[in-house]
């Protein structure tokens, strides 16, 4: 069990930043891979030409495809920076598309706490990812917001009941409480995330 949450300590930490060090090749077979888990048969996922028909220089991921890279760069955040929970229930996915996503992009991928809301006696902790490709061009925003649970407030019954909206990917081993030595990184000067509640663009794809 960890210790019990400083919320004012947590919003203290709305902001933090980070990107991770290495671009994510976007692969074909794993276009396809997760166009098969999401049972989304559209021939621009599997067929390189049915693609090229359509414009595109490769397969083109499913809108939802960011959420897997996604997971794997903020296990940081709630690994060290967003920490006195026992656990997570991930509550929404808001995902925003600027353009395609093809097999063969290279992108970078930031990752910022974007917002801490405490709604009805619960922390609902949004984090927000940036995909840019090799040129700056801003691709993809997602939008993840979380639950904050401790031990004590959640029944080994709910427990059983939630295990799918469960965050089980991230390590609680070793996670202090919200004084533990921390150090916050934010974003330079003059480049703003899209938090949650901005209006997307024309064009935007979203999809909640």
């Amino acid at each position: 069990m960890t210790a019990p949450v400083d919320g004012s300590a947590l919003e203290a930490r709305v902001g933090h930043y980070y990107q991770m060090d290495n671009p994510y090749l976007v692969g074909r077979e794993k276009v396809r891979e997760y166009a098969r888990a999401v049972q989304d048969y559209h021939p621009s996922h599997w067929d390189a030409a049915a693609a090229a028909d359509l414009g595109y220089s490769g397969v083109v991921a499913p809108l939802t495809f960011t959420s897997t890279p996604a997971m794997a760069c903020n296990r940081r955040m709630f690994e060290s920076v967003v920490v006195g929970y026992d656990t997570y229930l991930q509550t929404e996915e808001v995902f925003e598309q600027h353009r395609p996503i093809v097999a063969g992009d290279e992108l970078h991928i930031d990752v910022e706490l974007t917002s801490i809301r405490r709604v009805a006696g619960r922390d609902l902790i949004t984090v927000t990812n940036t995909f840019t490709d090799m040129a700056g061009e801003r691709v993809h925003t997602l939008h993840t917001t979380v639950v904050g649970i401790t031990a004590d407030e959640i029944s080994p019954g709910t427990m059983a009941a939630v295990q799918k909206a469960m965050m089980h990917d991230v390590d609680f081993s070793g996670i202090g409480a919200p004084g533990d030595s921390y150090i916050k990184t934010v974003r330079a000067r003059g480049r703003s995330a899209r938090g949650p509640g901005h209006r997307p663009k024309s064009g935007d794809a979203v999809v909640r």
